[in-house]
């Protein structure tokens, strides 16, 4: 099964999800007034969301002066794509990991940490930018906040549904509900959601490494590249990093260990390595 069609069909689990929860509540105008909240937040966040997150890193615009190497990457690799250059941004730090942002591809940025630029080759560096280029060509950021609303709007549900149960007594058409059922699904429908927008997440970054691999043409750049980002963020843990920019990275900045791969926002670095040496001998 292809990644894009993973996408849509996990896309429109979250939305089954979603309607399933509102038949409960009964209520389709307390079910609209939570999708238009979340609506207007993610709304927000897909205009603002690449400023916030650059002043968050503390990241600096560069140029052809100040980093010719990285500057003449990105710039070349742009032209492969076909996309528009992007801004270029370093963030301080020893921690080696890099991130794309941006509403649109015209409005696109790439920036990249200190620590990746010194420990990677200009190969393996290709292979990552590329990746990077590869989530903005697929705007990526749109899917994520059309996902993120439907999440924002399934955990905003449950939490009516619970405050109604609470100071209510439950709803005018359920009165015969079942008390334990109600609790089930107030409790376990945000971490569904939860768990269906990681995957996307997780979806969305082998298809970026399969893009990435077409256009760099630099497969196994990109496998070596994650190697060695993966002991580097092991060994320097990037310590301002949180949850709701943990996706953007090209290696999770946060551990995942047992239970909380669930919801790890990347998928094992081993089998992204796997794909990406089968897409080298033209498996993919």
């Amino acid at each position: 099964m292809s990644n894009s069609i993973k996408t849509v069909l996990l896309m429109a689990l979250m939305m089954g999800v979603l309607l399933f929860i509102g038949d409960w509540l009964g209520g389709e105008q307390g079910l609209w007034m939570a999708f238009i909240i979340s609506l207007i937040m993610n709304f927000g966040m897909y205009w603002f969301s690449s400023k916030i997150v650059l002043m968050s890193y503390h990241a600096k615009e560069a140029n052809e002066a100040n980093a010719p190497k990285l500057f003449s990457i990105v710039r070349r690799l742009s032209v492969q794509a076909q996309l528009p250059m992007p801004k270029v941004y370093i963030i301080p730090g020893d921690t080696p990991n890099a991130f794309a942002t941006g509403r649109n591809p015209k409005n696109a940025a790439v920036a990249a940490t200190e620590g990746i630029l010194r420990i990677l080759s200009e190969d393996e560096l290709e292979g990552v930018i590329a990746h990077e280029l590869a989530h903005v060509k697929h705007r990526d950021i749109l899917i994520s906040t059309l996902v993120a609303t439907m999440a924002g709007t399934i955990t905003f549900a449950a939490r009516m549904a619970m405050y109604a149960s609470m100071f209510a007594g439950g709803s005018r058409d359920r009165e015969g509900a079942n008390p334990i059922g109600q609790i089930l699904l107030i409790v376990f429908a945000p971490i569904a959601a939860m768990l269906i927008q990681f995957a996307v997440s997780r979806s969305r970054e082998f298809a970026a490494d399969e893009g990435g691999a077409q256009i760099s043409q630099r497969p196994l750049s990109l496998a070596n590249a994650l190697r060695k980002l993966e002991r580097g963020v092991e060994q320097m843990p990037m310590t301002n990093a949180g949850t709701a920019t943990a996706h953007l990275f090209i290696m999770n900045p946060l551990s995942a260990e047992g239970i909380t791969k669930l919801f790890s926002t990347h998928p094992p670095v081993k089998e992204r390595i796997a794909r990406l040496e089968k897409i080298a001998m033209g498996g993919i």
